[in-house]
Formats: C-alpha cells, sequence, structure tokens
C-alpha cells in the first residue's frame, strides 16, 4: 500500500490547492477572505508546480 502524502492547511489553502489541480489558467483578483486563495496559487506559479495533467497553469 502507497502511503499518502497528508498536509495541514486552512479552508482557503486547500481551495486554492484544489482549483489549482484542475484548471489551465488561474485568474487572480485579491480579495478578502479569498486573497490567501490567490496568494498560494500565485506561488504555486511561481515555483513552476504543474497541474494533475502535468501542465503548468498560467496565471493572470
Amino acid at each position: 500500500m502507497a502511503k499518502k502524502k497528508m498536509k495541514t492547511m486552512d479552508g482557503n489553502t486547500a481551495a486554492a490547492y484544489v482549483s489549482y489541480a484542475f484548471t489551465d489558467v488561474a485568474a487572480i483578483y485579491p480579495i478578502t477572505p479569498s486573497s490567501p486563495m490567490a496568494e498560494v496559487v500565485d506561488e504555486m506559479a511561481a515555483h513552476g508546480e504543474k497541474n494533475i495533467f502535468g501542465q503548468e497553469v498560467k496565471v493572470v
């Protein structure tokens, strides 16, 4: 059985991870309380992380 990689995070961060995994383009408009989601997605893209399809996500 493969080991699962688990992370502890808040709801905004979890939403950012899931949305990033399933998108090709991320449009970011930072507003409260969703600002942490935009920051997480921007950071993931800046580090070159790929979505579940193996593609880089374009942040606009």
